[in-house]
């Protein structure tokens, strides 16, 4: 029965508080912006394209909205947890309260898949716009070094070359790392700047590109089945939206900052809602009108949203607008890089925090929960956490990397939601200044889709969830559990005296 103890609510507050040594600096609007910032990113810049080419066509647009109203049963429940909880384990400390310890490992490792594979994910996104915006200016990245090994890229002179390293994705990586070992405040501020550019250009997309949208471009609306589960007709709506459900990834990342944040009871709910319900509507817009701007089937690629604009600037050739079309089009593309930017220092920040809180529970090794003395953040976790995402998207395609992240962050949503059913029933005293409203319905509702949206994932993902939990739970065994149990004897009798 170990396996599944609890850890009170006060023992974990209590451990979170003692010695934690991060600073209190973030307010409402930081936490907003950090929710922004992380969920306006690869998944509208780069999934999006991808899953209107491969799966839903220009009922994208559904995918999307089903994507919203899932993160939004989601988000109801971690605003209550983040409220109630403010400790910086996000769903892996919500478990450890809940569910018992052997689940809480369980989720702390699969957040690896959304945090760490996430910020690879972007990075692999910002190198293709990146490499596509240089050649706007006549400069023309090495292909061999421009992608994941075995991707074949696209001359400037017609032909093709086969990559073996994406070398910007790794740059950007080690750029975002060295940030983030500097401090909370400056990475926060940094991604307050971008998040301004970054919605101000998804704003102008819409707003320009609306006026080149081709009627013919929605026709069909819902293209028939190709014969293929998930390729076109409903069933491809629904994987659509399972791919596109990482562009909305990133609320619950707020959650991890709740340490950081000056008044985490009443500022977390507003940072998490409030960010997803301003991105909800920007993507529905966006997704409109880039399906309108061009022919989903062209839609397929690491910077598809440069496509659509660059389809736009082709049609206003000949109109007064051509000029500013032509401006827009490298505006766009210097947004989206930024963009991208802002979204892989919120994932790179939420998943060393994770690593830390796991640390002091003692399943992981002490060294992760160290803070650095002078710059006051958890720098060797920062540091390994890099090291992930650089290997990660130097190595590895786009597709595989969005696929293995919607699957980690739909579980983690499971369990967050479950989480609150359990809370509800065994703690219905516990001061709560954020509540999910018409629980159960909400938790059980937000059960029910992540895992239909779970299941419309391909198999190959299934089986490289399978394998990473197998290696999770062999290491929790072999390490975690013991170390744990040490871990909370020691708190205890500290804490008696």
């Amino acid at each position: 029965m170990s396996l599944f103890r609890i850890k009170p609510l006060h023992v974990l507050m209590a451990s979170a508080e003692s010695g934690h040594g991060l600073r209190r600096v973030l307010g409402p609007m930081n936490l907003i912006a950090l929710g922004i910032g992380a969920i306006i990113g690869t998944g509208i810049f780069v999934l999006t394209g991808q899953a209107a080419a491969n799966n839903a066509g220009p009922a994208i647009v559904i995918s999307m909205t089903i994507a919203g109203v899932v993160s939004a049963l989601a988000a109801l429940c971690y605003a209550e947890f983040a409220a109630s909880v403010p400790i910086a384990g996000s769903a892996y400390t919500y478990a450890y309260a809940t569910l018992g310890e052997v689940v809480a490992w369980i989720i702390g490792w699969d957040l690896i898949l959304e945090y760490a594979l996430g910020a690879a994910t972007v990075a692999v996104g910002w190198s293709g716009n990146v490499v596509s915006l240089l050649a706007d200016f006549g400069i023309h990245f090495p292909a061999a070094v421009s992608a994941a090994p075995g991707t074949v890229v696209r001359l400037a002179g017609g032909g093709t070359a086969t990559a073996v390293f994406n070398l910007p994705a790794v740059l950007i990586t080690v750029l975002v790392t060295a940030l983030l070992v500097k401090g909370v405040q400056e990475s926060a501020t940094v991604n307050a700047v971008v998040v301004a550019i970054k919605v101000s250009i998804i704003l102008l997309i819409v707003l320009a590109g609306a006026a080149f949208v081709r009627a013919e471009n929605y026709v069909p609306f819902i293209p028939p089945n190709t014969g293929s589960f998930g390729e076109y007709g409903w069933s491809g709506v629904f994987r659509g939206a399972a791919v596109i459900f990482f562009a909305y990834i990133g609320f619950d990342a707020v959650s991890t900052a709740a340490q950081e944040a000056r008044n985490p009871q009443r500022d977390m709910p507003r940072g998490i809602l409030g960010s997803l319900a301003i991105c909800t509507v920007l993507y529905i817009a966006a997704s409109a009108v880039m399906v309108g701007l061009v022919p989903y089937q062209n839609l397929m690629g690491p910077a598809p949203m440069a496509v659509a604009v660059d389809h736009a600037r082709l049609a206003a050739a000949s109109t007064m607008w051509s000029g500013l079309m032509s401006v827009m089009a490298t505006l766009v593309k210097v947004g989206i890089v930024a963009g991208l930017t802002s979204t892989m220092v919120v994932q790179m920040l939420a998943q060393p925090r994770i690593l830390m809180s796991m640390s002091q529970d003692g399943l992981l090794p002490a060294w992760a929960s160290r803070i650095h003395p002078r710059f006051r953040t958890p720098h060797l976790t920062t540091l390994a956490t890099g090291l992930i995402v650089a290997v990660a998207s130097g190595l590895t395609p786009i597709g595989v990397l969005g696929n293995l992240v919607s699957i980690g962050t739909l579980f983690a949503f499971v369990i967050v939601s479950i989480g609150i059913l359990v809370l509800r029933r065994t703690q219905p005293t516990l001061p709560r200044p954020f509540r999910t409203p018409w629980v159960p319905y909400v938790p059980i509702a937000s059960v029910v889709v992540s895992l239909l949206l779970m299941a419309s994932l391909p198999r190959e993902t299934w089986e490289r969830l399978g394998i990473w939990m197998a290696i999770g739970i062999t290491i929790y065994f072999l390490y975690g559990r013991k170390r744990a149990l040490i871990a909370d004897r020691t708190f205890v009798a500290a804490d008696r005296t």
